[in-house]
């Protein structure tokens, strides 16, 4: 999250870009270069005069698949432990964004997004059977709810939820909790970085997603006739 600034109100404007700009080109090149779908973390991006937290993904042909806005904005107050206003700079995204792949569709969500259980269950009615979250939890909330949380969306939606986060700076103003996963549709987490710099893989089996989703058929025994979770606005 926010890889191309320190993650702070404060910088949000001074690094704050427009798509397409100097980080996305870079983003890119580097997909069409490898032949890789690159979810690109997220950058300050300013339009219209406004800032967004986005995150943009890129095809194997470099071609911009979607941007991902954050939607729910990082507004807290614990008190003597952390406070943070988002929305002092930043603007909040209105869509939901997901693209697909020949392996699957895959859903977006920017940190802060992970907290909100409806947006992972859309996602899933949709058809998503991947889930990621470029993140930035931080050290009070990081070690109490960032693997709950993936584990959470996972085993709810049955589907794989991958987070990346940045390595941990001790001497930032804003200190990342780090441990990049993730999370298979058991609730497993089956790859798992720790505070240091380092790469991450980890396969996908949609195989056993469905043999899951076959097991505990969860998502055709919700009772739609008692409750249910819809979008208010077309894709």
């Amino acid at each position: 999250e926010c890889f191309n600034s320190p993650y702070g109100t404060k910088y949000f404007p001074e690094y704050a870009e427009k798509i397409p700009g100097e980080s996305t080109q870079k983003l890119s090149e580097v997909a069409k270069e490898c032949s890789v779908y690159l979810i690109g973390g997220s950058i300050p991006e300013e339009d219209a005069g406004k800032l967004y937290n986005t995150c943009p993904v890129f095809g194997p042909d470099g071609t911009l698949l979607v941007k991902h806005r954050k939607i729910h904005l990082f507004d807290i107050d614990v008190p003597g432990k952390i406070t943070f206003q988002e929305s002092e700079t930043l603007s909040p995204g209105d869509s939901f964004s997901a693209f697909d792949t020949p392996y699957c569709r895959v859903g977006l969500g920017i940190c802060y997004d992970l907290r909100f259980a409806e947006l992972a269950q859309v996602y899933a009615q949709r058809g998503c059977q991947l889930l990621v979250y470029p993140g930035a939890f931080n050290l009070t909330t990081g070690p109490a709810h960032w693997e709950l949380l993936q584990r959470g969306r996972a085993v709810d939606n049955q589907v794989y939820v991958a987070t990346a986060s940045p390595a941990r700076d001790d001497k930032a103003a804003y200190v990342a909790w780090g441990h990049s996963s993730v999370v298979d549709p058991w609730g497993e987490v089956i790859a798992r970085a720790g505070t240091e710099e380092m790469v991450l893989y980890s396969d996908i089996d949609l195989k056993k997603l469905a043999e899951i989703r076959q097991q505990i058929p969860i998502l055709r025994q919700k009772r739609s006739d008692l409750y249910a979770v819809e979008p208010k606005k077309p894709w």
